[in-house]
């Protein structure tokens, strides 16, 4: 049986801190739908908001057996603006 893989500590990784960066830098471009979307965990985000680059380090962190980079590209993708 194969070992799970685990990410916990991913943000802190330099391919996390990569990640991050460009997730940041799509939130600021106009291109890319990147709005805030609701989060029903209310003890971490009060306002039930969630950023989008929180959204998806979590959603990385969360699902280990995914390729961060072709989910990136995956994101980039579905958030372009037509």
């Amino acid at each position: 049986m194969a070992a799970v893989k685990s990410r916990n500590g991913f943000a802190e990784t330099a391919e996390g801190q990569e990640i991050k960066h460009k997730l940041e830098l799509m939130a600021a471009d106009i291109a890319f739908n990147t709005k805030s979307s609701y989060s029903a965990n209310s003890v971490l985000h009060p306002d039930n908001s969630i950023t989008f680059v929180e959204k998806h380090m979590n959603y990385l962190i969360n699902h280990p057996s995914l390729e961060p980079s072709q989910y990136l590209a995956n994101v980039r993708l579905l958030t372009r603006l037509r």
